[in-house]
């Protein structure tokens, strides 16, 4: 079974100038919860465009492991993708729009996934996956406000 979680935040900043920020895979490192251990492992420069290829290490509960990703669509400073090639998940696919709004732009996350062990990754979704997800993004959410802010 197919999971979405969508997000929207809002950014008091031109769109070209928030685009640029996410589209800096560094700045994953920043918007990402320390207790998930978070690091890039892709040499620099890293230049997301289609067909780049990501490398990260994660920490969940304590278990490290790898995640790759693919950016599979890019179009400047519109939206972009990137998908799971490997990791946690058996499905991860995340889309990052971008749009113009009066004040500012309008950032839409739309996170499709599945886990993996069916019945038993949809139990471990009810009571852990989702909860994480939501802090994550929530942290995200703190983060880009705090340095949009600073800006």
């Amino acid at each position: 079974m197919v999971h979405r979680l969508e997000r929207t935040t809002f950014i008091p900043r031109p769109r070209q100038e928030v685009f640029q920020f996410f589209a800096d895979a560094r700045n994953l490192e920043r918007i990402t919860p320390p207790f998930l251990y978070f690091r890039i492992l892709t040499p620099d420069p890293i230049v997301i465009k289609a067909g780049a290829r990501i490398d990260y290490k994660i920490g969940l509960y304590g278990i490290p492991m790898k995640w790759k990703t693919l950016i599979e669509e890019f179009v400047e400073d519109t939206y972009f993708i990137d998908t799971q090639l490997s990791g946690p998940y058996k499905l991860w696919r995340h889309r990052h729009d971008f749009r113009d709004v009066e004040g500012g732009t309008e950032m839409r996350d739309t996170v499709d996934y599945t886990l993996p062990f069916g019945p038993l990754g949809r139990l471990v979704r009810f009571l852990f996956v989702r909860a994480q997800l939501n802090a994550i993004f929530a942290y995200r959410t703190k983060v880009i406000a705090e340095n949009f802010n600073k800006l």
